[in-house]
């Protein structure tokens, strides 16, 4: 019995030798660190135990021990950037929820295309009524130029009167309120152009959508 107690003491003995000798696994990894590669402003790729300062705003990836990329660490945007990205995710959204609106509010092409008509009608009728506004009011201020004509300083004749207030003051509004309907005639036009092309690029997206109900 006394031998066995002898040997089983020994063993262990030896056993606690080994541990002792051999530290646990955690301390002999305790040794292992990160590593970072960076790309400098001349487009070099470098690699060490830390990136410079003026590169820590910039993309780097993390390596592990080995080498091997376990991390990639984008760069820091801007203001100009980050405005960037924002009005690119809210055209994305915006197109989105428009081709929803494309899909519940229509049943077919035809749909669209009498909508469109409609539209495009209502418009048209807006600028030939803003046309014939114009044209009289083009017709009044003909009437009223040539009144001035008797008068100074359009009428260079000795004899010849000073324009009465009231007519110099109707040529002024008349002119005035020409120039005003005929930039508002223009904005009519180019708000129909713009429509037409907007209902034929509905047409065309809402084909694409129903041809291939994944796109999108």
């Amino acid at each position: 019995m006394t031998d066995i107690i002898k040997r089983w003491v020994g063993a262990a003995a030896a056993v606690a030798a080994v541990a002792l000798a051999s530290p646990p696994a955690a301390a002999a990894d305790s040794g292992a660190h990160a590593s970072y590669s960076w790309v400098d402003k001349n487009g070099e790729r470098h690699y060490g135990d830390a990136v410079p300062p003026e590169y820590s705003q910039s993309e780097r990836r993390v390596l592990n021990n080995q080498g091997v990329e376990v991390e990639r660490i984008d760069a820091e945007k801007n203001a100009q950037q980050l405005a960037e990205q924002r009005r690119h995710q809210q055209e994305i959204e915006q197109r989105a929820q428009h081709d929803r609106f494309l899909l519940t509010t229509y049943t077919s092409t035809k749909d669209i295309e009498r909508l469109r008509d409609e539209r495009l009608d209502q418009l048209d009728g807006q600028v030939k009524a803003a046309s014939a506004y114009i044209e009289s009011l083009e017709a009044r201020l003909k009437t009223l130029q040539e009144r001035a004509l008797r008068f100074k300083p359009y009428n260079t004749k000795p004899e010849a009167s000073r324009m009465p207030d009231d007519l110099a003051e109707q040529l002024v509004r008349a002119s005035n309120e020409v120039r005003t309907q005929r930039r508002s005639l223009e904005g009519r036009r180019q708000q129909l152009t713009t429509v037409r092309a907007q209902f034929e690029s509905d047409i065309a997206r809402y084909r694409e959508l129903t041809a291939n109900p994944s796109s999108g």
